[in-house]
């Protein structure tokens, strides 16, 4: 292996052992001599040659030196004050007391000590499941989608409306990710798991490109559902109606008003958006899969069920978090709010699920998912402390506990293990 030094020796190696084509012209004929051994150079000499040639500057080049200057003088000039007060107001060192979920006036680059060990360990288990659409083999959902025996007209409907749906809905809530909840939730365990959310959100996104891509939809037809089906339309006009108010720049938290507008907001986003409106959808699709038909499609919303599950639970740990910190924001008044938003979103899944399944298909009915949405509306209520609004709901799908609970499966599908690494602490949502 080429040693430091015998870098140096093939540096010092004299003319004659150059190559051929480098040679100089050769000189007049001597006398043979016994050629010497070839040394390093001395340290005198690698200073001397480190040294500029005589006549050559030492200068920068024209006009860096006027550059340094005018940098120089506008840092002399530069105003601190900005930046101190920013900095002056985690100047101490924080402890577990000062952290809040919001209004917190703690220094938010200061990550520990965790106030929230649930926020984190969820950031690490979302880490742990991490995956990417092209791992998914679609050849088998291409030859079914371009056979005309490969499914049913209303199998079609289901995977249509279902990609036209999420399509968009996943980019709606990373917008309200990334531009209103990060920005007020002023915990840095929690803002740690919300950046690592918004990435599954941008993966769920083009998971769904993946799919229409692959098998040769409609692109605009598809990703403009949300402005031309109304049962989807709805959803989508719900979701950003209890949203958009946030994503004024302007918006602040810290007035009783201002803290119930951000609570709605995480109630309509995290137990209504991603609690209620994606069951309809994600029970068909994984419902088709278990017939063994579009697989790779299923697969993908196998895998973002088990993100979206993490993404409610968190949500739901936030907002009670929130409720626990600051009492006085529920109110009476603002449960039933709660409640008529849980009732709401419940309506406009079972319309959505009367629309995308007209007849019986695939062992469902509309009916059995209005039963169903009922039975997860329950859920969302009694996750909140809210009393249930549908008595006796039943699950008529208990395969589908049966895929968000075990913490290692092998799929369905038969193509590979699904492994939730650090799934111990993992509660799913259903």
């Amino acid at each position: 292996m080429l040693s430091w030094d015998d870098y140096h020796k093939q540096e010092s190696t004299p003319a004659a052992a150059m190559p051929q084509e480098r040679k100089p012209a050769a000189p007049a004929p001597v006398a043979a001599a016994e050629p010497s051994p070839v040394t390093a150079p001395a340290p005198a000499e690698v200073a001397a040659a480190a040294q500029p040639a005589a006549g050559a500057s030492a200068t920068p080049p024209a006009g860096l030196a006027d550059n340094i200057a005018r940098a120089n003088e506008s840092l002399e000039q530069m105003d601190v004050a900005p930046g101190l007060e920013e900095l002056e107001m985690g100047a101490a060192r924080v402890s577990v007391d000062e952290k809040a979920m919001i209004n917190c006036r703690a220094d938010l680059n200061q990550l520990v000590p965790f106030k929230y060990d649930w926020a984190w360990q969820k950031y690490i288990d979302g880490c742990a499941n991490h995956w990417m659409p092209q791992e998914i083999n679609m050849t088998a959902d291409v030859s079914t989608w371009r056979s005309k025996d490969g499914l049913t007209e209303d199998e079609r409907r289901i995977v249509m409306r279902n990609l036209g749906y999420f399509s968009t809905a996943d980019s709606l809530v990373a917008n309200n990710l990334v531009l209103a909840i990060y920005r007020l939730i002023t915990n840095p365990e929690c803002r740690q798991y919300i950046l690592r959310q918004a990435f599954e959100e941008a993966i769920h996104t083009h998971a769904y490109q993946y799919c229409i891509e692959s098998l040769g939809m409609d692109e605009g037809e598809v990703f403009n559902m949300y402005r031309e089906i109304p049962s989807v339309a709805k959803k989508a006009a719900w979701s950003i109606s209890h949203t958009h108010a946030l994503s004024d720049p302007s918006f602040r938290t810290g007035t009783p008003e201002a803290d119930q507008t951000l609570l709605r907001n995480l109630i309509g986003f995290y137990a209504v958006t991603e609690g209620i409106f994606f069951y309809c959808g994600f029970t068909q699709i994984l419902s088709m899969g278990r017939r063994n038909k579009m697989t790779g499609v299923a697969e993908q919303f196998q895998y973002i069920l088990r993100d979206e599950s993490m993404h409610l639970n968190f949500g739901i740990d936030v907002i009670n978090q929130i409720k626990l910190e600051n009492p006085q924001l529920w109110t009476e008044e603002f449960k039933r709010e709660a409640i008529q938003m849980i009732l709401e979103g419940t309506q406009l899944e079972i319309e959505y699920a009367r629309d995308t399944m007209p007849r019986g298909v695939l062992g469902m009915n509309a009916a059995m998912m209005e039963e169903y949405l009922h039975f997860i509306a329950n859920r969302r209520l009694s996750q909140l402390g809210l009393p249930e609004q549908f008595p006796g709901a039943q699950n008529p799908f208990p395969w589908m506990s049966e895929i968000m609970d075990l913490r290692k499966e092998k799929n369905f599908f038969e193509t590979r293990v699904i492994e939730y690494q650090t799934g111990g602490a993992l509660n799913w949502g259903e």
